[in-house]
């Protein structure tokens, strides 16, 4: 399937369709932040404003479109420059975790034997840690801040890439058309690149599109930890964190707060959400035993 023919399903399929247009909305977000909430402070963007000192949040008013949270943190600011951050966590962290698993999964395939078992052990060590609880102590032996969470989340998120990819290609090396490759005394890095992984990059890209979103839930989970981006830094997380105290509302109004919550947990489950819907679509339209 050509890459244009695989656009043109994704598009006509009303699911990934629907993802693609909330991806597009955050994107669109993302890159008129300074337009949309301009910055207080230029140096620093993702700082959130404070609109005063008070400990109890405040509702949405004209100056705080969606109120403000404990400490009075503007949370409209923290929601348009928390998408920037939802999109630098999800694809850096992605991005990189799936280049380390590939060529794991690749190597370790390819070559096969005791390269394949050191491999693979390793893999299965790191799999033996819970993923969060790891993410959780790298970071605070690192120090909070983002590039220590998304240094914990590519450490700790690339084995079931490096997996994924060594099941594709041990199938695809015994195929014809690489023996044939092999046989015209073409060397292992183009065998490997031309004919091996661009036949089994597919389900890559399918477990890619779902592991953006739930990278972005880790690292949100990581910042309502108190370990993860800093104090007031524009992350959904962290607008969450700032909410836990007043959850419940009040012995009167249990909804009290209610904006506290709702806007980022919004936010959070409609970006993951996207994704998944795109991450689907792919399975569908690639994955030949559905079809």
């Amino acid at each position: 399937m050509t890459w244009k023919e695989l656009l043109k399903r994704l598009f006509t399929n009303r699911l990934s369709l629907f993802g693609f247009i909330i991806v597009l909305i955050f994107a669109i977000v993302a890159i008129a932040a300074p337009w949309i909430a301009p910055p207080a402070d230029p140096d620093n963007p993702y700082l959130i404003p404070r609109r005063g000192w008070q400990t109890r949040p405040t509702p949405p008013s004209q100056e705080a479109l969606f109120g403000t949270t404990e400490g009075s943190y503007d949370i409209f600011y923290g929601m348009v420059w928390g998408t920037r951050t939802a999109f630098r966590i999800g694809l850096t962290v992605v991005f990189f975790g799936s280049l380390i698993g590939v060529s794991i999964g690749t190597i370790a395939a390819f070559y096969g034997g005791k390269v394949d078992e050191l491999l693979m052990r390793i893999t299965d060590v790191f799999m033996s840690i819970p993923f969060l609880v790891a993410a959780m102590v790298l970071t605070t032996i690192l120090g909070r801040g983002l590039d220590n969470v998304m240094l914990a989340l590519i450490t700790f998120g690339w084995m079931g890439t490096a997996r994924l990819t060594r099941s594709q290609v041990l199938e695809i090396k015994n195929e014809e058309f690489v023996q044939a490759a092999e046989a015209l005394g073409a060397n292992d890095f183009r065998i490997i690149l031309r004919h091996v992984l661009i036949n089994s990059i597919y389900p890559v890209l399918i477990q890619g599109c779902m592991r953006i979103g739930s990278m972005v839930i880790t690292a949100s989970a990581l910042s309502f930890l108190g370990v993860g981006a800093p104090e007031g830094y524009a992350d959904w997380g962290q607008m969450i964190s700032f909410a836990r105290n007043w959850i419940v509302g009040t012995s009167g109004n249990p909804l009290e707060f209610w904006y506290t919550i709702i806007f980022p947990g919004t936010a959070i489950l409609f970006f993951s959400l996207s994704w998944n819907l795109i991450g689907d679509a792919f399975r569908d339209i690639l994955d030949p035993k559905l079809q």
